[in-house]
């Protein structure tokens, strides 16, 4: 076990000394450092890493993703974080590809996923080009993690393959067809956009996840 980063968990915790802070699973995901920067904002402290104790022990873990499904869940199962992730006790949330590889499977590259969300993955077939750039909205918000957000905020998101609606569902958006842009299964979350790029909106869901 790495101690000094486990130590460092320790010393920057933003909830009282206890437990842990804030830890960004890093697996060579794309958009770590606008994540860490977007929390730093937010007057929080996250880590970087892919250590299984100090994720373990962390408050709130973040999981990322930009990506290729199947070499992402490659690099996941190279340092075991696919068995870790799933059994995490604390509050999680996935973002864009993460939220992904938290389904059962994802058309990306035939690539089985975490199974923590009961749903799958498939490519957008419509006549919407792909992959879909830019901010859309998301509406009918079910959960704590959009407190303060209105309905049919704007959110920005980049990808090619979606979640179809299903009972996890927290967050809907409407892109030729209605998807889950949003999705909760107990202590887990996923969102398929990028709060960290989605202006004021984004960073309160942020502060809404690390407060939760």
């Amino acid at each position: 076990m790495n101690m000094t980063d486990l130590d460092k968990v320790k010393e920057i915790s933003p909830f009282g000394g206890l437990k842990g802070g804030v830890v960004i699973i890093n697996y060579g995901a794309g958009n770590i450092q606008s994540i860490k920067f977007a929390i730093q904002r937010l007057g929080y402290e996250a880590i970087l890493s892919d250590d299984v104790d100090v994720i373990k022990s962390a408050d709130k873990v973040i999981f990322p993703g930009v990506g290729e499904a199947s070499s992402a869940m490659k690099k996941l199962k190279a340092t075991g974080l696919d068995v870790l992730i799933p059994t995490l006790k604390q509050p999680v949330l996935g973002i864009c590809l993460g939220m992904q590889l938290m389904c059962n499977y994802c058309e990306e590259g035939d690539t089985q996923g975490l199974a923590i969300f009961d749903c799958d993955v498939v490519k957008f077939n419509n006549n919407e080009k792909v992959p879909q750039i830019g901010w859309n909205q998301i509406e009918n918000l079910k959960s704590d993690l959009f407190k303060g957000i209105k309905e049919k905020e704007y959110m920005y998101l980049v990808h090619s393959f979606y979640v179809p609606l299903n009972d996890e569902a927290i967050a809907i958006t409407d892109y030729g067809i209605k998807y889950a842009s949003a999705l909760q299964e107990q202590n887990f979350y996923g969102v398929q956009f990028h709060p960290e790029k989605s202006s004021k909106a984004g960073e309160q869901i942020l502060k809404n996840f690390l407060e939760l």
